[in-house]
């Protein structure tokens, strides 16, 4: 990595759990790109786990049940010039960790790739060379959904369910994905909106902004 690369972001030691953002495991053998997710993530009061494989990734999370987000490459070992290994780490997660949110991180055949990827259970998708600005939003959306889910399952909610048609792409997925979220919230506030809007983390007007685009009433419930 360069100098001018390793000044991009101040170096940070890992805070402590009860002071972070929360936890993301890098799930990436290039070392130099792992190195330069970690620091971004660090700066912004990530906790960062590494693997390099998949083996690797599974056992950090059975260690760590705590995290709560992963980014993937698709192209991991052995298999690192197909994305069958990579698909392989997200069915894994989707089975034995569902509350995980993974983003796929890769360059490889980026259109079938995000397909497969969905079909898998992936909850973003990035083609690199990805901005690091990008990887940071998706996963401050991938934390929002799974706090999120983990408040609705503390009100006796089940689990958020997303059966978009993986046909229809991401903008659908994700799409479905804030209608269902937002519906929910409103159907257990009695559609009160202000409660709806604190519950989100989000402004008012991003309620009556849903409720618009969703077609979204009070008589839908």
């Amino acid at each position: 990595m360069s100098t001018q690369q390793a000044d991009f972001f101040p170096v940070q030691e890992n805070p402590p759990a009860s002071a972070s953002k929360g936890m993301v495991l890098l799930v990436e053998d290039d070392v130099v790109l792992r190195m330069m997710l970690r620091t971004a993530l660090e700066s912004c009061q990530y906790q960062v786990f590494e693997s390099e494989s998949r083996p690797d990734a599974l056992a950090r999370l059975h260690a760590d049940p705590d995290i709560a987000v992963a980014i993937v490459d698709l192209g991991l070992p052995p298999v690192e010039h197909t994305t069958l290994e990579g698909l392989a780490t997200l069915r894994a997660v989707a089975i034995d960790h569902p509350g995980v949110k993974t983003i796929v991180l890769t360059g490889q055949d980026e259109e079938k790739a995000a397909f497969d990827a969905i079909k898998e259970g992936a909850f973003d998708f990035l083609a690199k060379p990805a901005r690091i600005n990008d990887i940071l939003m998706a996963v401050k959306r991938a934390f929002l959904f799974h706090r999120k889910e983990q408040d609705l399952m503390a009100d006796g909610l089940a689990r958020l369910q997303f059966n978009a048609r993986y046909a229809d792409g991401l903008k659908a997925v994700r799409e479905e994905a804030e209608e269902k979220l937002v519906r929910q919230v409103l159907k257990e506030t009695g559609f009160n909106v202000y409660k709806s809007a604190e519950k989100l983390g989000i402004k008012r007007e991003s309620i009556y902004y849903f409720m618009k685009k969703f077609q979204i009433s009070r008589d839908d419930n």
